[in-house]
């Protein structure tokens, strides 16, 4: 099992800093931010068109999450801005689908509540590592977590909209979100655990 890794600041030299916060992988952060009331509006009323442009909507704005970061890297372009920016706009377009998906019906609220009370508690952690100079790299199973929320999420939104020979919608992307919950409970495990070794080597402290 690959753990999530503590690796220490100072920020990385490629981080840039004033009017060079303003590049385009922070747009397109920003722009994914903004896609999210769109996704909401178009799939408050679910109807085969609105479902079918919401979830475009959605898988658009997860596309830009990968953009974005891949840019950042590639270009020099990682900002203070940008590395708070990006996982705001990350949960607010899936706690945004979870929620819409709760209200129709389709998944749980359990579900849903899961997903939001580990991302909040994990943010927590991060929040308190980075005060003491420390940062808690995503892990491999984080990222398998976020695939698959993506994925599921998009499922249930068409659900109703689309007919595929031999797919059920609702049964695949609940399977995918369980899927999620999976991941996302052994990734939570290691920033636990990652966190609690810094703690006992008073790594926060020196």
């Amino acid at each position: 099992m690959q753990p999530a890794k503590i690796v220490k600041l100072p920020i990385p030299p490629t981080e840039v800093r004033g009017e060079d916060a303003i590049n385009l992988p922070n747009i397109l952060t920003v722009l994914r931010i903004f896609m999210v009331p769109v996704y909401v509006i178009l799939f408050l009323e679910p109807t085969v068109t609105r479902s079918i442009a919401a979830a475009s909507v959605f898988g658009l704005a997860a596309l830009t999450d990968l953009l974005d970061g891949y840019l950042a890297r590639r270009r020099g372009q990682v900002t203070k801005i940008g590395r708070l920016l990006d996982p705001i706009a990350d949960k607010f377009l899936v706690i945004s689908g979870l929620i819409l998906l709760v209200q129709f019906q389709r998944i749980e609220a359990w579900l849903a509540i899961a997903f939001i009370v580990r991302d909040v508690a994990i943010t927590g952690i991060r929040a308190m590592a980075a005060s003491k100079g420390l940062i808690i790299a995503a892990g491999q199973f984080g990222k398998y977590k976020v695939v698959l929320q993506i994925v599921g999420i998009i499922f249930l939104t068409l659900q109703g909209a689309l007919l595929i020979p031999f797919i059920d919608f609702s049964v695949f992307g609940t399977g995918l979100l369980y899927g999620g919950l999976f991941f996302s409970l052994i990734s939570a495990a290691q920033y636990l655990w990652e966190f609690w070794q810094a703690l006992v080597n008073k790594k926060l402290y020196e």
